[in-house]
């Protein structure tokens, strides 16, 4: 098998100083799905967050008055020149206001999560990209299908691009896998208890993480085989920056290709076991397991 190369994701970014929950994820605020402590993002996360969210917000707005202007201005001057090609131009305009607007909002997301136990929460947040596309598109869809000046070719045209950019629009602002805090501390806290660390690897071209970048000849799993020193490596880092860099999701395989036995880890008891993790037995009690940084390496 052709060696890899295995580069940081950068520094941990998990809360430092915040103690170890019973999850094993570094900080704790409330409880995880499992019972343990929840993941917290960082300052420097939650500002990422915010500084994707302001944008967000400010396109949306001009979305939102292009809406207006296209409603109250545009529309009842239908005798305009090339008033079907203006009306078309300033549909998909606002469908592109929405669109990176939503794709941003989803991003901030991953570094500033939402928690599953508040559902209304939950949902509004990771789903207001497409609360945005319903209203930045039904009024003006209605007000075209309803307008008496525009003949039946015009509202025709036009609400079929409309409903076009809408559908296109909303289906890229939904998001199908929404990062939770509870998600991250249990897969934290699992990491942490087979391999000792917070530390998974991943591919740019991948959608989940794994315990490891190396398996056997014959086991490799596919993803990771996309691995290449030079054009696409393998990276090493937490399962936040993991979630932060678009990964989904822990892979559900690499337990016996990493020299792991599912359901037997050798750090800490998984979450959800009932029993208290992120720590080892000792003589004399129990002492946390450390949680080194990622560092830059080669194999």
């Amino acid at each position: 098998m052709a060696q890899k190369k295995i580069v940081s994701a950068g520094p941990d970014t998990t809360p430092k100083g915040a103690g170890k929950g019973s999850s094993g994820s570094s900080g704790s605020s409330g409880q995880g799905s499992s019972g343990g402590a929840t993941f917290v993002p960082t300052p420097e996360a939650k500002k990422q967050a915010f500084t994707y969210r302001l944008i967000a917000v400010v396109l949306w707005v001009v979305a939102i008055a292009a809406e207006a202007v296209t409603i109250f201005w545009l529309i009842p001057h239908t005798e305009l020149n090339n008033f079907l090609v203006w009306l078309i131009v300033a549909i998909v305009v606002i469908g592109v206001f929405s669109l990176v607007g939503s794709l941003l909002w989803k991003k901030s997301n991953r570094f500033d999560p939402a928690s599953r136990n508040d559902k209304v929460r939950f949902f509004v947040q990771n789903q207001l990209g497409v609360i945005i596309t319903i209203v930045a598109f039904i009024p003006l869809i209605i007000i075209i299908l309803a307008n008496k000046d525009m003949d039946k070719k015009q509202k025709t045209v036009a609400g079929v691009v409309a409903v076009i950019v809408a559908l296109l629009v909303g289906v890229f602002s939904y998001d199908f896998n929404p990062p939770s805090t509870e998600q991250i501390s249990d897969d934290s806290a699992t990491v942490i208890a087979y391999t000792g660390q917070d530390k998974v690897y991943w591919v740019a071209g991948g959608g989940v993480y794994h315990l490891c970048a190396e398996y056997p000849e014959g086991t490799t799993i596919p993803p990771l085989s996309r691995g290449d020193a030079d054009t696409n490596p393998v990276i090493s880092g937490t399962v936040a920056q993991a979630v932060q860099a678009g990964k989904d999701r822990l892979s559900m395989y690499g337990y016996t290709e990493c020299g792991y036995t599912e359901g037997q880890p050798q750090y800490g008891a998984l979450p959800g076991s009932g029993a208290t993790s992120g720590t080892e037995s000792t003589g004399s009690g129990s002492t946390p397991v450390s949680t080194p940084e990622p560092t830059a390496t080669h194999s």
